[in-house]
């Protein structure tokens, strides 16, 4: 069984909590707690594959504070940015982020250069008072080297499940390239490390 690690990074407001948990149960919730953090425990199956996918719902950050993804640029596989697009400033952390993440200066983890990254713009269904377009998301998702899409948590359940899969895919797809390259034995190695450093999980 293949374990999929994904964090749900984005401003405060921005809906992370909501797609999260739309994805784990189809249930809209508008509000949640935003100081503390939750790691989702999920089995699928996709494509024939047997899935364990933990999703990290962090605690919300100020989008003016400075902020560090250390840990997560380490723990994950795949990262889901969502900003909303009535909001420019969560649009404006939300590129922080995706710098964050694609930084040069983090290429000496290659776990985090290489991960799966998909932008979200949320609340699609608040476009009469849109502040970012659907174009400014498109260029700023290929200049990272990102998928991208618009959906609203509120009101599209199919389409926060297909976001989701799009990204466990794609992180299944790096698994792959990475074991073509990767040399024999490492892969225990590397699986002993998680299980001694990883973040404590959460079943719900």
């Amino acid at each position: 069984m293949n374990d999929v690690k994904l964090a749900v990074l984005g401003g405060e407001g921005a809906g992370k909590s909501a797609l999260t948990v739309r994805f784990l149960t189809k249930r809209f919730i508008g509000e949640y707690a935003s100081n503390f953090e939750s790691i989702y425990n999920k089995h699928l199956c996709l494509e024939g594959k047997q899935l364990n996918l933990e999703i990290y719902d962090p605690c919300s950050q100020p989008q003016k504070a400075k902020f560090s993804l250390t840990s997560d640029l380490q723990w994950a596989d795949g990262f889901v940015i969502v900003y909303d697009i009535s909001d420019r400033s969560s649009f404006a952390f939300a590129k922080a982020l995706i710098y964050r993440i694609r930084e040069p200066q983090t290429s000496h983890c290659k776990r985090a250069v290489d991960s799966a990254v998909l932008l979200v713009g949320n609340k699609q269904d608040l476009c009469h008072v849109r502040e970012v377009g659907w174009e400014e998301g498109q260029k700023l998702a290929l200049d990272y080297r990102c998928q991208f899409c618009e959906l609203s948590a509120a009101e599209q359940s199919l389409e926060v499940e297909m976001m989701f899969i799009r990204i466990i895919k794609d992180v299944l797809t790096n698994f792959k390239l990475k074991e073509k390259r990767r040399p024999s034995g490492s892969k225990s190695m590397a699986k002993l490390i998680n299980n001694v450093f990883g973040k404590r999980r959460k079943s719900v």
